[in-house]
């Protein structure tokens, strides 16, 4: 019979990651690994930009930084094998993929989430390891003895890779949505500031679900920092939505940059504000920063944090998953296990440093990185 979902109390994603995780910088918050900067001299990689999750050069940084974790605290034990946890059968999948061919280490992949159909697993062969989909975070336990039986016992020369966003924190299919309501809230707020009285929010929840679909990725690049200036130059006058959509749909606008560079040469038609806001924006796209509307950012950390550990003791279960990011529990008890073998548990993030650190100003009024935020874990066990 399948246990049901309820809550474990309070933790936090640090309980067995300590620091060792990496967000969409690549600055080691562990203290003695090496930084970006020194990952791109010492495997020769381009200089100036920060590489994503889908690309090779990304596995480089990341497999070169695991190896250097390792030898900190096992000296002359390398890792020989990896385990990844993630929530996105594309995503995770190829950033695992690319883990394995850069570094040689023999994987396995879990790719999780929560589904109302019976519980089913099935597994992929994904040379050199193989993939193990589930749609139960719960069968985290079951794939931990399909390593073992696959000869890739989890042991203290293996790396466990665990994404955070939708899988430890905001379970993908069962807590997820709480992730997307609070960036979506932190959209909004950001905006409302900029913009001030004039800030309409039915348009804004308009111009977001317009641009938020898989039809507009080619123009957006599935960014929401690109997502939230769109809005921004819209709700602040500098064209309609219809003009913009039928501009992107009819192949007139191709990308974001092209965009921007638009706004550039007619600036002065945007409000003093929203011109601000732009001239942010703009240097950092010319600085080839992912991330560059930081104010959103900084609104998204703030938001997330105060969404996690909100509700008090005793809150039911359908309030924690609706109102709460919580921790995934089968995530947690499965990495304390891998933790008491040896295992090198680390943490991987999409999420830019700025949605998920706090600025020294807020650190010192007591604010945590999200991993070290608290907030009721909830699953099966």
């Amino acid at each position: 019979m399948e246990l049901e979902i309820r809550s474990f109390g309070l933790a936090s994603a640090a309980e067995f990651l300590e620091d060792r995780i990496l967000y969409r910088s690549l600055q080691p918050l562990q203290p003695g690994l090496p930084g970006l900067e020194a990952c791109i001299a010492e495997l020769g990689l381009p200089a100036g930009r920060t590489p994503r999750k889908h690309e090779a050069d990304y596995a480089r940084v990341v497999a070169h930084i695991l190896q250097a974790a390792q030898r900190l605290r096992l000296p002359g034990q390398p890792i020989r094998s990896l385990i990844y946890i993630g929530d996105s059968e594309l995503l995770d999948r190829t950033a695992f993929a690319n883990l394995c061919h850069v570094s040689g280490w023999r994987g396995f992949a879990f790719i999780g989430d929560e589904t109302s159909d019976p519980p089913q697993t099935r597994q992929q062969p994904h040379p050199p390891g193989a993939a193990y989909l589930a749609n139960r975070w719960s069968a985290l336990a079951e794939f931990d003895r399909y390593c073992a039986r696959n000869g890739c016992p989890v042991d203290a020369q293996t790396a466990a890779v665990i994404d955070l966003d939708k899988t430890i924190l905001g379970a993908r299919r069962r807590n997820a949505q709480s992730i997307d309501r609070a960036r979506s809230a932190a959209m909004q707020q950001a905006l409302a500031q900029i913009i001030g009285t004039g800030f309409d929010p039915a348009q804004f929840e308009l111009v977001y679900r317009t641009f938020n679909q898989a039809a507009f990725h080619p123009f957006t690049s599935d960014n929401q920092d690109y997502l939230a200036y769109i809005c921004l130059v819209i709700l602040a006058g500098w064209t309609s939505l219809a003009s913009m959509q039928q501009a992107v749909l009819q192949e007139e606008l191709e990308s974001f940059e092209q965009l921007i560079q638009q706004v550039e040469g007619r600036k002065s038609r945007l409000p003093a504000g929203a011109a601000a806001a732009h001239a942010q924006v703009y240097a950092c796209v010319l600085a080839g920063d992912p991330t560059p509307f930081k104010a959103f950012r900084r609104w998204e950390y703030t938001v997330t944090a105060a969404a996690m550990g909100s509700l008090p003791q005793g809150a039911s279960l359908p309030a924690l998953l609706d109102g709460e990011i919580t921790l995934t529990q089968e995530v947690r008890q499965m990495a304390l296990e891998w933790s008491s073998r040896g295992a090198l548990v680390f943490g991987l993030s999409d999420k830019p440093d700025e949605a998920s650190l706090p600025t020294p100003e807020l650190a010192a009024q007591g604010w945590l990185p999200l991993h070290r935020t608290p907030t009721h874990a909830v699953g099966r066990q």
